[in-house]
């Protein structure tokens, strides 16, 4: 049985004990170091359709990577692109819906596709475009998110309001809508207007009973500050 333990503090390796027989996707590019006894090969996931709508349409990678434990039981160490914190998430009961960039791995049993979101939650949305990714099936699905993580509850009666950039995954159970603003009562012009002169930005409403992981960083943010010292130099 595969399992999965996450090492380090600040900017964490997740850490893959495998035994004979398993297997685990991840994301391109994650695999660190592994053992000799397995075998590390690109597949394209969900098949030729799913691929494309991942690269094109979230950013993902076209191949993502399966490591197989062919000769005999073995250790791996994978880590995410950004540097921040990681999760392991137990699915089955529940299932998740990803943000761009929050995959890291999955053992075998779990499988995510492609789900196209409404326009209400994909309207200059930063959470996946108008194709979100959705898990299924049974095992455990590891995120990463940019910065520390936390993991917040959406109780019925009380919705969370979440910087659109800042969202790493949430429970498939909840509804959850794009937002220019968290003014309710100024209509979407009035919400866009007070986005861009607060600086506030995009946020999902979310409504239910579920759970959202959140980082403390938001990746556009930081391009954007980037950038603007890069230009300023």
């Amino acid at each position: 049985m595969t399992r999965f333990t996450i090492t380090g503090d600040d900017d964490p390796f997740l850490h893959v004990s495998m035994q004979k027989g398993d297997k685990i996707c991840c994301e391109s590019n994650s695999m660190v170091m592994m053992e000799d006894v397995l075998d590390l090969k690109g597949k394209m996931t969900g098949g030729l359709g799913s691929a494309l709508l991942r690269r094109f349409a979230n950013g993902e990678s076209f191949f993502q990577q399966h490591i197989e434990a062919i000769r005999g039981d073995g250790d791996c160490l994978l880590s995410p692109t950004l540097p921040g914190g990681i999760q392991i998430l137990d699915v089955g009961n529940r299932q998740y819906t990803l943000s761009d960039g929050a995959f890291v791995a999955s053992t075998s049993g779990v499988d995510l596709r492609v789900k196209m979101q409404g326009l209400g939650g994909a309207l200059l949305g930063d959470t996946g475009g108008f194709m979100v990714m959705e898990s299924s099936g049974h095992g455990q699905l590891v995120v990463s998110g940019f910065g520390s993580l936390f993991e917040l509850e959406v109780t019925s009666g009380k919705d969370l309001l979440i910087d659109n950039g800042h969202v790493v995954c949430w429970d498939s159970t909840l509804q959850y809508k794009l937002s220019a603003s968290t003014n309710q009562s100024t209509g979407l012009l009035g919400n866009l207007v007070n986005s861009m002169t607060s600086g506030e930005g995009l946020v999902l409403r979310f409504s239910g009973q579920g759970k959202v992981v959140v980082c403390s960083r938001n990746r556009q943010g930081f391009v954007d500050w980037l950038g603007s010292k890069v230009r300023g130099h």
